[in-house]
């Protein structure tokens, strides 16, 4: 059975330089190195198995990258041809080897939403009229729906919210630590 012929990649001297300083930099993130790293190695000649083995992906996960590297040369190239600076067409090369943003529903809290139902959090609850002294999740929620700062949310949404935000519901503690802070700054 014929093995499938893998997408040769061609490098112009600009490509290969702005893709080897990618893999160089020690700042950028790890998948873009490795994918830099892999349109180089398939530039070389390697084939898909060999560079799956080397950085640890599977064929089809190269297979994507040389098709998705493939795709944008002629855009690339173009670049080039008009004199393109290194920045610019190294801004693009980036951003092709970036993720794509993937499929899902969106944050249905916007991130304002989000700090306020934190700021409330950090409120006593007597100041709201709840008979409590330290808030729950589900007390929180009642309370923000109450304020219409968001016209529905579960207890579990507001937990994610305080647990991502390392912010305790013990207002009266946080609120003695802040005081305290605050008259050791002044």
């Amino acid at each position: 059975m014929p093995q499938p012929v893998a997408i040769a990649i061609r490098l112009s001297s600009q490509q290969k330089r702005l893709l080897e300083r990618i893999v160089r930099a020690r700042t950028n993130p790890y998948r873009l190195v490795q994918r830099a790293q892999l349109i180089l190695w398939a530039a070389q000649g390697m084939t898909n198995t060999e560079m799956a083995s080397s950085l640890r992906l599977t064929r089809g996960q190269v297979r994507l990258w040389r098709t998705r590297w493939e795709n944008a040369a002629q855009k690339f190239e173009q670049g080039e041809s008009e004199g393109i600076s290194d920045e610019n067409l190294l801004t693009q090369i980036i951003s092709m080897l970036s993720d794509q943003p993937r499929r899902g529903n969106p944050g249905k809290f916007s991130l304002e939403e989000i700090v306020q139902i934190i700021a409330v959090a950090c409120e006593i609850p007597v100041t709201s009229g709840r008979p409590v002294s330290h808030w729950t999740p589900r007390e929180l929620a009642d309370e923000v729906i109450k304020r219409k700062i968001v016209p529905e949310i579960s207890p579990r949404s507001v937990g994610r919210f305080l647990k991502s935000s390392n912010v305790a519901t013990t207002s009266k503690s946080l609120l003695v630590k802040c005081k305290s802070w605050r008259s050791k700054s002044v």
